[in-house]
Order: C-alpha cells, then structure tokens, then sequence
C-alpha cells in the first residue's frame, strides 16, 4: 500500500505540471511535507489520517499552520544564495 500511495499522480497547482504523492511528502521546509498537501490530495484519500500516522503530532500541527513565504521573501533568500556562492567561487 505504501509504495501504491507514493506513486499516486496528480499535476502540481505550485510547479504546474504532474508530480508523485512521494514528491509531495519532501519538499516541505525543514524536512516537512509540502504545506498544500492536504489541499492537493484530500479527493484521491484520506490524506490528514495518512500524515497523522507518519508524522510526529508536533510535525503535524507545524504543517497545518505553514503557509507560504511571499514571492519577494524567497526571490530575496535565491539573491542572497547566488551572491553567496559568487563570493565562495571568487
């Protein structure tokens, strides 16, 4: 069943095209699952009741209150990454 669940498909509303379950399960911030994966998956099966078993209860009441960080705040964090990797290969 694990692996049947990992590999349900369905199209990404974030990256626009079709992605794993498992993909969705780690590419949350801070080892947490995406913050829209219960808005994404909630029609295919139970999502809340699979999480709820997979993750630590502390985990889980992190991802329900995530949201997203504004465009401009990562877009802020990516210019900060790139000037950091110039100054290292300078």
């Amino acid at each position: 069943m694990k692996h049947a669940v990992h590999d349900m498909e369905r199209r990404c509303p974030r990256l626009g095209g079709v992605v794993k379950f498992g993909y969705c399960l780690d590419v949350g911030e801070d080892t947490l699952p995406c913050f829209k994966i219960c808005d994404c998956w909630w029609e295919y099966f139970d999502v809340v009741d699979y999480l709820k078993n997979r993750i630590s209860a502390q985990d889980f009441e992190i991802l329900m209150k995530s949201r997203p960080k504004p465009k401009i705040t990562g877009l802020l964090q990516l210019i900060e990454q790139a000037q950091k990797r110039s100054c290292i290969n300078d």
